[in-house]
């Protein structure tokens, strides 16, 4: 295990460290680089300069959409627990999740107040709207292709393979067919829009449609390694369960349903999971196809992150960001694995 611990300390455990220890520093990477010394220690200043401001207030209404959601979800959790329809671990995920949607949001600047880091918030936000649309859409695509495609024979072999070659591409390269797809002069989309008589959609310069650009990249980009998860997992349920489902009638959606999801339970589990990390941690399509733009609409926190260390040379706020990016996919992990867990 020696070669393992070393590489996972020097390239893992060493750097998220020092992360942290830069992160209370005034640091800049231009000026300790050539001068060690010139970093100097500002506690958690950092932390209130990205995440809080001036005159920050709490209000019921600052986001009343993800707010009555939140209290929504905190009701349900109270009553599904109560009436013992979930289980208690399960209610208290699902009552500190809401409960957090409740209270988080309803931080917002009073009248004369500010974000000290007025990009931070809609920076998180829109990361947030990413793996929020990514995540099921992926899920639940990747799944029924790879229930589609549970067949031996040499046309479902062929199928999983041509599903399976977008994993194998560069971002780079995925980025680029997909802006020549989106352009609304030779773009396949553009030209099929014509042809019905519908005027082109400017995708990667709208505000309203930038994201949904990048959403769509990305699923046809992930679809593959999560259509294998799910085929691996499928081949793995017992044919016996099926058979005997078909005796009680479950055959098709019933046995799917009743049979195939439960045994799933796992492997979708590790799906989410792995896919909310990966999708938090987005930065070549963002950055390359829309440059964060229109109006920061697509900026997300990863690439927020990358400019504020290496064009801006703040490496302890950008350090501080990545310490938030840390603890939001922990605990999104977290909260995945423990709803994913199976009972006694």
């Amino acid at each position: 295990m020696i070669p393992f611990l070393a590489v996972y300390t020097v390239f893992l455990l060493y750097p998220f460290f020092q992360g942290i220890w830069i992160s209370l520093h005034d640091w800049n990477l231009l000026a300790v680089a050539f001068n060690p010394d010139a970093k100097e220690f500002v506690g958690i200043r950092n932390y209130e300069r990205v995440i809080w401001g001036r005159n920050i207030t709490w209000g019921i209404g600052a986001s009343p959409l993800v707010q009555v959601s939140g209290l929504l979800g905190v009701v349900l959790s109270l009553f599904l627990g109560s009436t013992r329809r979930l289980s208690r671990t399960t209610a208290w995920a699902l009552g500190i999740t809401s409960l957090l949607l409740l209270v988080l949001p309803g931080f917002h600047p009073s009248e004369g107040g500010r974000w000290y880091d007025r990009r931070f918030w809609p920076t998180v936000g829109n990361t947030l709207v990413f793996v929020g649309l990514t995540v099921p859409t992926v899920t639940i695509t990747a799944l029924i292709l790879a229930a589609a495609l549970n067949r031996q024979s040499r046309s479902m072999a062929a199928m999983r393979t041509l599903f399976f070659l977008s994993q194998v591409l560069s971002v780079t390269v995925v980025t680029l067919i997909w802006q020549i797809m989106f352009s609304p002069r030779q773009g396949l989309i553009a030209n099929i829009t014509n042809l019905f008589g519908g005027s082109p959609i400017v995708w990667l310069t709208d505000e309203r449609f930038a994201m949904a650009a990048i959403v769509i990249t990305t699923v046809w980009w992930s679809l593959g390694i999560v259509m294998i998860l799910f085929l691996a997992g499928l081949q793995d349920i017992s044919r016996d369960l099926y058979e005997a489902g078909a005796l009680d009638n479950a055959t098709g959606l019933k046995a799917f349903w009743f049979i195939t999801l439960p045994n799933l339970k796992r492997t979708i589990t590790l799906v989410i999971v792995l896919q909310i990390i990966l999708h938090f941690q987005v930065f070549g399509q963002a950055h390359l196809m829309t440059n964060g733009g229109p109006n920061d609409t697509t900026q997300v926190l990863v690439r927020y992150i990358y400019q504020t260390a290496f064009r801006d040379s703040e490496l302890g706020r950008a350090s501080v960001m990545a310490v938030f990016l840390f603890v939001t996919m922990g605990g999104f992990s977290i909260l995945q694995f423990v709803l994913g867990r199976e009972g006694d």
